[in-house]
């Protein structure tokens, strides 16, 4: 991801602290990226094989939904690659609206969709 963002003029910075995670514990963000005055979040999962980390994307979206709150965000990514994705055409269709009250600022994309968008300075 890092090298798409920067080829598409955005300044990346990784594994960035972005204050308190729902329930407690402290919440890293994988990339925050800059573009324009626009500052983006971009959390990537990565699923080789069947497991949990699909049960994890719902709440890595709620964490995002709440740092997008203080304004220093405008926008959000979890990027879901790998090929262990069960339910990733789900959450990519934006499946989860139906369940979760969201505010539309936080996006599922697959890994090469982010890519190809990184590539172009259009995420």
């Amino acid at each position: 991801m890092l090298p798409a963002l920067e080829r598409g003029g955005y300044s990346c910075h990784a594994q960035v602290r972005n204050g308190t995670r729902l329930g407690g514990g402290t919440h890293f963000v994988d990339i925050v990226a800059e573009k324009g005055g626009q500052k983006l979040l971009i959390s990537v999962k990565w699923q080789q094989v069947s497991g949990t980390a699909e049960q994890k994307v719902p709440f890595e979206i709620i964490c995002l939904e709440d740092a997008l709150r203080s304004g220093e965000y405008q926008r959000a990514l979890v990027v879901l690659g790998g090929d262990g994705w069960k339910l990733r055409d789900f959450y990519v269709a934006g499946g989860l609206d139906d369940y979760l009250k969201l505010s539309g600022k936080v996006e599922v994309l697959t890994l090469e969709a982010s890519i190809g968008r990184a590539n172009m300075g259009k995420v």
